[in-house]
């Protein structure tokens, strides 16, 4: 079954590690029966794709878990999600059908906040970042430090002028089409590269949130839904599955 949740708030700020835990102790406490693995130290079988950095908060990500039993999907996204903390909301639940989840997210779109940059600095740093050929930046990764382009992996960015007129004069928001690269280009790459070639310096950290993430539109470099090849989507929108076995009724909690 593959999951969509999002990191909201203060949940912005839990590392992937503390995702993991807070849904195995939800699988628990919701009494869906997930998979374990083999061995002498099984563990549930759950896998994650393309998690987002710890502080950037997020609308779409993905986990995928294997269950012991077939489960109707709506009743795992509520049980899951009842039982999940604060901020992690669990959006979507599907029966996986299809090839490979990982392949089909080929690019994520981001929303940056600047508090105190006013939206015209951000829109001629945007110009020259678009007018670049190529923007290197050095981050330090886990082969150590390493300089990369960054301006090939993003096919859009553009200053939200309709977001703008919401917050005060001296507040940008950028949005951008990040494609997902060896090695990964974030959202904060892109910020270090816009201070590099047009100055571009917030004096304070931008606020970051992923917006969506999935295979590209090669006409209109467009994010459609990754979980789209798993189902039909009905009118309301949600994903449509074959009637599938209700989970047993929750045990009651001792006295």
């Amino acid at each position: 079954m593959r999951l969509r949740y999002a990191k909201r708030g203060r949940m912005r700020f839990a590392s992937h590690r503390d995702i993991a835990r807070a849904l195995e102790r939800a699988l628990r406490r919701a009494e869906v029966p997930v998979a374990f693995s083999a061995g002498f130290t099984p563990h549930p079988r759950i896998s994650y794709t393309g998690a987002a950095p710890t502080g950037v908060a997020s609308e779409a990500e993905y986990a995928e878990i294997t269950l012991a039993e077939p489960c109707d999907p709506g009743q795992v996204r509520v049980r899951l999600d009842n039982a999940m903390p604060e901020g992690i909301d669990v959006i979507e639940a599907v029966e996986a059908t299809a090839d490979s989840l990982t392949d089909r997210l080929e690019a994520s779109e981001w929303r940056v906040e600047m508090p105190g940059v006013a939206p015209d600095d951000a829109a001629e740093a945007v110009a020259v970042f678009l007018a670049a050929e190529t923007v290197e930046v050095e981050r330090l990764t886990k082969k150590g430090r390493r300089r990369f382009d960054t301006r090939a992996a993003v096919l859009h960015l553009e200053v939200d002028g309709r977001a703008v007129k919401e917050q005060q004069e001296t507040y940008a928001i950028i949005r951008m089409v990040v494609r997902h690269t060896t090695p990964a280009v974030r959202p904060d790459d892109v910020v270090t590269g816009l201070r590099r070639v047009a100055g571009l310096a917030p004096p304070s950290s931008p606020r970051v949130t992923r917006l969506a993430q999935g295979p590209l539109d090669g006409a209109s470099d467009a994010i459609a839904d990754p979980l789209a090849a798993d189902g039909q989507a009905d009118p309301a929108g949600r994903t449509a599955q074959p009637p599938r076995p209700s989970l047993p009724a929750r045990s009651a909690p001792h006295a």
